[in-house]
């Protein structure tokens, strides 16, 4: 499988940061030829796409490297970013949590983590959960790339 990856430069303007970002991700060769892609890695940042999204990228000369243009199909996955800011708190006791409830995620430091909701989980919960802990000062969140899937799950 891993001759069959390829490492995918995204640059965008990320919401969250407020500032442009770069960042590499791992992504799955469905047609090299053609230049499409999967994404097999979770952002971190806030770009607007989500595991399992297939997309076109191409070499930039600029860049040196093959660099995303355009999400050509949506998987339905989802990505939130949370972000602890309450002092001294273990960020993986809320990783397991949320790891229990079929959410994936990436550590990027002790207070801030990437997290992957997939379309078939039911994020209505998820979302409620993340809204106590930030009613109770815990998190802080940001839905970067939610489906629609997702949003009919919390508007139902």
């Amino acid at each position: 499988m891993e001759n069959n990856l390829e490492k995918i430069l995204f640059k965008y303007q990320s919401n969250v940061l407020d500032e442009i970002v770069v960042e590499t991700m791992w992504a799955e060769i469905i047609d090299k030829e053609k230049g499409i892609y999967k994404l097999d890695s979770i952002p971190f940042y806030g770009p607007l796409i989500a595991t399992d999204d297939e997309f076109y990228a191409e070499y930039d000369e600029s860049e040196e490297r093959i660099t995303y243009r355009e999400t050509t199909k949506h998987s339905g996955n989802s990505i939130v970013l949370i972000s602890i800011v309450k002092d001294n708190y273990n960020k993986e006791i809320l990783r397991d949590e949320f790891k229990s409830l079929n959410c994936t995620s990436e550590g990027v430091n002790d207070s801030y983590f990437s997290m992957e909701i997939l379309s078939e989980t039911n994020y209505k919960g998820i979302k409620a959960r993340l809204d106590k802990y930030e009613e109770d000062g815990l998190i802080e969140y940001a839905e970067p790339c939610l489906s629609s899937k997702h949003l009919k799950d919390i508007n139902n």
